[in-house]
């Protein structure tokens, strides 16, 4: 078959230059159209409910909604992870599903199952899903700016004019607006008016909830014409609803503001917003929707940015801070640098090696065709371009080219050694020599990732396209090896001469001195080889592990955590000072904090609780050297404020690390159980523990008490000679404390909510609270303190759950050593040291698990890969002790990535893995081409003696095996170069390829020969012939010739 495709292309040579035009063209445009992204879509199949409980204790919004909703919840198929968190005033519940999950299904299950739970809700508690975003939904944030504007005036300008307009781009999901007050009209009852007009508070609600209504009277006909009758009676203006009638007393009228204040406030604020140390802001947040190109979200939302600019008021601005398609930029910027250098490179040395500008255009000419046609398929599979989908591109620039060189560099040798001979055939027959081992080498580097494509989690999403697009890429390299490179040699090559050239001359001069030592010296070599593995075995055991280096996104975060009972006003407050004192750092050019949850409840951060996000100088103009140096810097400032607790991170690592493990650090400890105080408790002594060990830095903990707590107590007994029921008390508590919203005025597309709320100095203690009267259905007069006790104590802060279970996460960040060496000390100390009652148990999460995970794949999938390689070189060579010869080539090209990995100070870490993985095809690949010729040489000459064979062999192939070898290396330099955003994820899988191709191409240019010759001397003396490699491929067909 593969005969017929060459012979088929060099006779129809037109048809293929034509095609591979098209090819060109199509996969040029295919690239212009790709959605670009700065990472791969890891998120996880996952379906939020949030639900709002204004003024309910964690305690309560435990009980009454995070319970009642997890069991609904708790028996939906393929579900892999419930859990929760529950605040003041907030229920957020989390379900993962199993990967492949469809992510509407999931919704609707969630849906139906938790319908009825919130239906049957108390009164004013209310919620659903989450918007369908992902943790990479953040792509934009901006300040909402303007001199002599109150920050409600902003906030609404951002609710009611930029945010309806930004929900029309195509691509958001929802627009998060954060900061300012809520503009509302705040009604405050008067308690000493109203009890001199024998009313109560329920009165001035019923009174706004019937005065407020427009309403239809249908319609009659006059004169054949039909007139629509209406009733209008909503409220326009606060003076609309000073006059409401509350009540008349003997035929005098008592109005609103007979009995009550009423004027414009805010609402109940749960979060905010500071900026540059300059006090409080207002900030839009756009979210993505899962899904949509994020590049084009953020230019759909800059251009009606650009829009809405003409319709604000005068002196109002929206200031970019946070911009998504900067990093997207960047990352792939990077990339495709990497690749255009690559690509360069490789040219130079084809070049180099052939001296021949025909032969270096023939074989290069495969590398813009390949990655062209690369871009194809990616545009109909759906895969974005990203740093990992071209990062596969790149890594296997060198790759790519191997089979064209094989190819180039035996048409030149032929064309050289016969010249009488009619030219297309010397190009088929040089073609069809060595498209059997092409073959099989592209097929072998396909099998070896395997491993990469079955991996799961979010390891296996975000390395799956890197895989996808090496293999696609490896396809069309093969296929246009073996057409469009023998076209392209019959109409560019010539002859030259048989000798080579001075870089070969001078290469062989030295190679053979040392193969002959070798084959003369075969226990010494293989002694040292086997010493050499042993030590890179030591090594390897003294390389510490982590799951993925830290990713440098430009963009850095700190998070804060104060006293858990600590006021919103206070919280900003330090926020802002410790704002101002890091705006003095000349890297620091702004910075805005988020405090508490914000508006859609997608961030349930507690009122102690801050997320702060840094604009800084670009990184050449920074007086320190390095992002953990500016770390340090910022700690410094920090440290000044007691009682802070911080720790750092980015916008996407915090989001994914909040998705797979529901924190944001790279360890947690999960402690288990059930007795809020004994989970105190012993979270304090491992947070101790934790916080000793070599390398710990930001070691928190969220306080599960520190909450303080007015309980009202009521007294039955009392109540019910009252009769006032619990219902009763409530409703006053409710009102009086958070307010109640009856109605609301309509001014436009604007809906401002009114508030009934007792004015502050009747709500500010436990005196003034007991002082707080309800009417009795006698009509009597009761005060709050006659029916119940009221006191301060200390209560719950947070409660967070998982699969049904209370849970404490301790929090750790590790600097200057491994992830998993760290976690595993921890795990031996917690062991030894602590002690825990039964029914409580330690989980530990964050990379650690996800590197376990994806070696527990690795160690499974591996020896799968490895056993269908054999299968591969036993099907090529039809003998097993040349399938082995050829798989001993594996274990030695790990010495040189184990021993590059160390020197550099690398961890072993998935992408290293990735490395490793990859060179199981890389290191067999040019073993699979040198004993073919072997054999090739063998069955042209039976007579001549092994030694002769392997050292004229040997000589033959040497410049395609190191030719493949330094392109695949120097396809790799520029990622091993690269310093923009993405470059720490590739720079193990470079290092680990390019150590492992040194030493693989050294021990199968020495050692492989010398072995060849010992273990085919044992198959002569035991009668055992060489077959021909033609005609026994597993995917080769017989050709009779």
């Amino acid at each position: 078959m593969l005969n017929k495709l060459i012979r088929f292309s060099l006779s129809e040579r037109f048809l293929l230059m034509v095609s591979a035009m098209v090819i060109g063209v199509w996969g040029f445009y295919c690239y212009q159209h790709l959605p670009i992204d700065a990472f791969p879509d890891i998120s996880n199949t996952q379906v939020q409910v949030i639900v709002k409980a204004p003024g309910m204790t964690p305690l309560e919004v435990e009980q009454r909604v995070t319970n009642p909703i997890e069991v609904e919840v708790r028996g939906i198929e393929n579900q892999t992870i419930l859990r929760s968190i529950t605040k003041y005033a907030l229920s957020v519940i989390t379900i993962d599903f199993a990967d492949g999950t469809d992510i509407y299904w999931a919704r609707q299950q969630v849906s139906e199952r938790i319908s009825q739970v919130l239906a049957g809700l108390p009164e004013g508690v209310e919620g659903g899903l989450a918007p369908i975003t992902m943790p990479l939904s953040d792509v934009y944030m901006f300040l909402v700016e303007g001199k002599g504007y109150t920050n409600m005036e902003l906030r609404s300008i951002l609710d009611w004019i930029i945010r309806p307009r930004l929900l029309s781009v195509e691509g958001v999901a929802d627009v998060n607006a954060l900061g300012g007050e809520v503009r509302s009209y705040q009604v405050e009852p008067n308690p000493e008016k109203l009890a001199a007009f024998d009313l109560d508070v329920n009165d001035i609600i019923t009174a706004l909830e019937r005065n407020n209504r427009n309403a239809g009277g249908d319609r009659f006909t006059r004169n054949n014409e039909v007139i629509l009758v209406t009733t209008v009676g909503q409220l326009q203006t606060i003076e609309d609803i000073r006059g409401i009638p509350v009540a008349n007393l003997g035929g005098v009228p008592v109005h609103m503001h007979d009995v009550a204040d009423v004027r414009v406030g805010g609402l109940t604020r749960y979060g905010g917003v500071t900026a540059h140390g300059r006090g409080e802001a207002v900030e839009g947040l756009v979210l993505n929707r899962r899904g949509a190109n994020s590049r084009k979200t953020v230019e759909g939302v800059k251009a009606v940015l650009e829009e809405v600019k003409t319709s604000l008021p005068n002196g109002v601005k929206i200031v970019p801070f946070y911009d998504r398609s900067d990093l997207i930029t960047k990352a792939v910027g990077t990339v495709e640098t990497a690749l255009l250098q690559g690509v360069v490179l490789v040219l130079i040395v084809l070049f180099l090696f052939l001296l021949n500008v025909r032969s270096a255009i023939s074989a290069g000419l495969i590398l813009p065709l390949t990655v062209l046609a690369t871009f194809i398929p990616m545009y109909y599979l759906g895969i974005t371009a990203n740093l990992m989908s071209l990062g596969g591109i790149a890594i296997a620039i060198g790759i790519l080219v191997d089979s064209a060189v094989v190819m180039v560099e035996n048409v030149h040798g032929q064309l050289r050694g016969e010249r009488g001979v009619q030219r297309l055939r010397i190009v088929w027959n040089a073609a069809k020599e060595v498209s059997t081992p092409i073959l099989s080498g592209v097929i072998i580097i396909i099998v070896s990732f395997i491993p990469i494509l079955s991996l799961t989690g979010i390891e296996g999403k975000l390395f799956r396209p890197l895989a996808i697009t090496i293999v696609i890429a490896l396809a069309s390299s093969l296929v246009l090896s073996l057409t469009v490179i023998p076209v392209v040699a019959s109409l560019l090559m010539t002859g030259g001469k048989s000798e080579g050239n001075r870089v070969v001359h001078m290469l062989l001069k030295v190679y053979e001195p040392i193969l002959r030592f070798a084959l003369r010296r075969r226990l010494l070599l293989v002694a040292g080889a086997l010493v050499l593995l042993a030590f890179s075995g030591f090594l390897a055991l003294r390389t510490g592990r982590e799951f993925l280096p830290y990713l440098d996104e430009g963009t850095l975060v700190v998070q804060f955590e104060k006293l858990p009972s600590i006021s919103l006003e206070k919280s900003m407050e330090i926020d802002d000072a410790i704002a101002r004192e890091l705006m003095k750092l000349p890297e620091i050019t702004g910075l805005a904090s988020r405090v508490g949850s914000d508006e859609l409840r997608l961030d349930p951060m507690g009122l102690n609780e801050s997320d702060v996000f840094f604009e800084t100088l670009p990184r050449s103009q920074w007086t320190v050297d390095s992002l953990e140096a500016l770390q340090d810097k910022i700690r410094e400032v920090i440290e000044r404020f007691p009682g802070v607790i911080y720790g750092f991170t980015q916008p996407i690592d915090m989001r994914v690390s909040e998705m797979i493990s529901g924190v944001t650090s790279a360890v947690a400890i999960k402690l288990n159980g059930d007795e809020l105080d004994l989970l105190e408790q012993k979270s304090r002594q491992i947070e101790s523990l934790v916080g000793s060990i070599p390398g710990a830095v930001d070691v928190s903990r969220t306080p599960l008490r520190g909450q303080m707590y007015l309980s009202i107590r009521m007294n039955h007994e009392e109540m019910s000679r009252l009769g006032i029921s619990v219902e009763d008390i409530n409703h006053l508590v409710s009102t009086a404390i958070g307010g109640t919203q009856p109605t609301e005025v309509v001014e436009g597309n604007r809906r401002i909510p009114i508030v009934v709320r007792y004015p502050e100095p009747y709500r500010q203690s436990a005196a003034a609270m007991a002082n707080l009267s309800l009417s009795t259905p006698g009509g009597e007069r009761v005060y709050l303190r006659n029916v119940a006790n009221i006191t301060e104590e200390d209560g719950p802060v947070q409660i967070e759950r998982e699969g049904g279970k209370r849970q404490v996460v301790i929090e750790a960040n590790v600097r200057g050593r491994d992830v998993v060496g760290f976690v595993n000390e921890i795990r031996q100390r917690v062991d030894a040291d602590i002690d825990f009652p039964p029914g409580y148990y330690v989980e530990y999460d964050g990379q650690f698990a996800n590197q376990a995970r994806a070696s527990q794949r690795f160690a499974l999938v591996v020896p799968v890969s490895l056993f269908l390689i054999f299968m591969i070189l036993l099907s090529t060579f039809n003998a097993v002790r040349q399938a082995l010869l050829i798989l001993c080539n594996v274990p030695f090209a790990f010495i040189g990535g184990i021993l590059l990995l160390y020197l550099s100070g690398m961890y072993l870490s998935v992408p290293a893995s990735v490395g490793f993985i990859a060179l199981l095809g890389l290191a067999v690949m040019n073993g699979v081409v040198l004993v073919n010729y072997f054999n090739q040489l063998r069955d042209e000459n039976p007579e001549e003696d092994l030694e002769s064979i392997a050292i004229r062999g040997s000589r033959r192939r040497l410049r395609p095996v190191l030719m493949t070898a330094i392109l695949t290396v120097l396809g790799l330099v520029p990622l091993l170069l690269a310093s923009g955003p993405g470059s720490e994820v590739q720079k193990p899988l470079a290092v680990v390829v390019t150590g492992g191709t040194f030493s693989s191409t050294l021990l199968t240019l020495v050692l492989l020969p010398t072995l060849y010759v010992w273990l085919e001397k044992r198959a002569q003396r035991h009668g055992v012939g060489v077959h021909e490699s033609e005609g026994m491929h597993l995917f080769a067909e017989t050709e009779s010739k």
